[in-house]
């Protein structure tokens, strides 16, 4: 493939994978550490549609990448099956490792572990028992952002991957702080897209720009229609 032309954006089209069982059980569901629980019908329903929207990118399309998560191996086979292209797996793109919390529900960790959940919402820091925090992920999405950049520089690229690695990459890219995510709602199987142009002026040399987020496709219900994600 030709080099891009140097001032061209690199622009990351960030999908999450759809809905798992764990899902609407409001189940925390994290890495390959946990549970690792594939798409429902539903949530293979709402991939095809992201993966059928994302066709009007057409050809401007240069990669698909996932994170080796199976929810999100299996949104990203069915966006590259519709882009003709293949799928590579990052892992920085992971959702955060939940640990011992991984398959657990919010109301089965709030009466069993109770100090530790208000930890981990007060302090981005900690994190639960055998997994990360938030400043973990944080780091590693961040180097991963960074691998793309370089080695994608000029390409627009899919990025199937979840709720906490996206929202971080949203906050970032705003330079807002890591608290901004509990203020974002992420739908399933929703369209965000991050540019990041060419800026000699910018600290590391790029000014990145939200042209959108949580676009879902056409016809798919909302919040507003249902009540609930």
């Amino acid at each position: 493939m030709a080099a891009a032309p140097a001032d061209r954006p690199t622009t990351l089209v960030l999908v999450r994978h759809g809905v798992t069982e764990h899902t609407s059980a409001r189940r925390f569901s994290g890495g390959l550490g946990g549970d690792n629980p594939p798409l429902s019908e539903e949530g293979r329903d709402q991939a095809a549609q992201a993966a059928r929207w994302l066709t009007e990118l057409g050809d401007r399309v240069d990669a698909v990448l996932t994170s080796p998560v199976r929810r999100t191996r299996e949104t990203a086979a069915l966006i590259g099956a519709e882009l003709g292209l293949a799928v590579t797996e990052e892992p920085a793109f992971a959702e955060m490792d939940f640990g011992r919390w991984d398959g657990r529900s919010f109301a089965e960790v709030a009466a069993e572990d109770r100090a530790g959940m208000d930890a981990w919402f007060a302090d981005l820091a900690a994190a639960p028992h055998g997994g990360e925090s938030f400043h973990d992920v944080r780091e590693r999405v961040l180097g991963g952002l960074e691998r793309v950049l370089i080695e994608h520089a000029g390409q627009t690229v899919v990025v199937a991957s979840h709720v906490t690695p996206i929202k971080t990459l949203v906050a970032h890219a705003l330079g807002a702080p890591l608290e901004a995510l509990f203020a974002l709602e992420l739908a399933p199987a929703s369209v965000s897209v991050v540019a990041y142009y060419p800026d000699e002026t910018a600290p590391d040399g790029r000014r990145p720009s939200l042209r959108s987020f949580n676009g879902l496709a056409p016809g798919r219900r909302t919040l507003l229609d249902t009540g609930r994600w």
